[in-house]
């Protein structure tokens, strides 16, 4: 085998718009198959994609022996169970951010892998793949603003819709779990290492129930991350990475667009270089870097336990929205 075979759980915006045209644009991926509980909606979808199979229950999908990796970008509250399913399947899941409802949970999910070794498990944080995140750690890694000290990062959008599931607090709606993810995961990336303790405040929305605002500090043993996350207000993203002779700003850290150029600066004392990064598609990439870990039986990029461990984080700041001190990450 040369490709691995795909199939989705899922015929939802999302799958549809950024994980189907990565997967087919990819070189070890082959996306043969969708599956959604309204067997219409995947025909109209495999039609439209032209995908050779449509199935009207997950259940049908995990059932084909012909199907070798499972993507399951099911909303929140279904990304454990579907995804244990899959492993008792005997397919390989790849599995939307966050891993699950709580780290209970997502330590769940890296049990029941750990009873199928031959099989492969990672949340999809594809940020992390990006050459542009690639490029940063390694200017980090190697020195290139010194010694980092500090990290700066803001991630929102508005969005007020009671339908939308972002905002359904029971299968896991709100900021930090939708996109706060994302600015613990990078912490944590780039400081290869886990926060000792955490000070969180949570604003959450009246009539959703979700928090709507977050803010943090994580503290490292070797510096501090301050972030803040939002489902209500105006759309923006950026990074900043201090150290003690520069630092490296990413214009857009998360939301790579698949077709134009990605830009950081780095700041190496007074001298600011731009650096450009070639249009790429960071699903893509994740996509074909997944299927290589299957082809060749090697670890894949990201461990489930890094998953486990950035779960924790997120519930320490959730603690410490209620307490109003310093909670440790447990």
């Amino acid at each position: 085998m040369n490709k691995v075979r795909w199939g989705i759980l899922s015929t939802s915006n999302f799958a549809l718009t950024k994980i189907v045209p990565a997967l087919k644009n990819c070189q070890y991926a082959d996306l043969t198959a969708i599956s959604s509980r309204d067997l219409q909606k995947s025909r109209e979808a495999a039609k439209r994609h032209q995908l050779a199979k449509a199935y009207g229950s997950y259940e049908e999908l995990l059932d084909d022996p012909q199907i070798d990796v499972v993507y399951n970008p099911l909303p929140n509250h279904m990304h454990v169970p579907w995804s244990i399913k899959a492993l008792e399947a005997g397919k390989h899941v790849l599995c939307e951010k966050p891993i699950g409802l709580s780290s209970a949970e997502a330590q769940q999910l890296l049990d029941a892998s750990r009873k199928h070794p031959k099989l492969k498990v990672m949340e999809a944080f594809m940020y992390r793949l990006h050459p542009q995140w690639q490029h940063t750690k390694k200017l980090v890694k190697e020195g290139g603003i010194g010694e980092l000290r500090t990290i700066q990062s803001i991630f929102s959008y508005f969005n007020n819709d009671a339908g939308n599931i972002r905002n359904k607090a029971e299968i896991g709606g709100g900021g930090l779990m939708d996109i706060g993810c994302y600015n613990i995961s990078l912490s944590r990336f780039i400081f290869n290492a886990e926060p000792q303790r955490v000070l969180g405040t949570v604003e959450y929305d009246p009539d959703f129930k979700t928090d709507r605002i977050a803010s943090g500090i994580l503290v490292f043993a070797g510096g501090t991350s301050t972030f803040t996350c939002s489902t209500q207000l105006a759309p923006y993203q950026r990074v900043n990475i201090l150290g003690t002779e520069g630092r490296i700003e990413i214009e857009i850290p998360f939301n790579a667009p698949p077709d134009s150029m990605c830009r950081i600066w780095h700041q190496h004392g007074s001298q600011i270089e731009p650096i450009e990064f070639a249009v790429c598609d960071q699903y893509t990439i994740q996509g074909d870097l997944f299927s290589q870990a299957v082809l060749n039986d090697t670890p894949v990029p990201t461990p489930l336990e890094d998953a486990v461990a950035n779960m924790k984080v997120i519930e320490a700041v959730f603690e410490s929205g209620r307490s109003g001190r310093f909670e440790k990450v447990r």
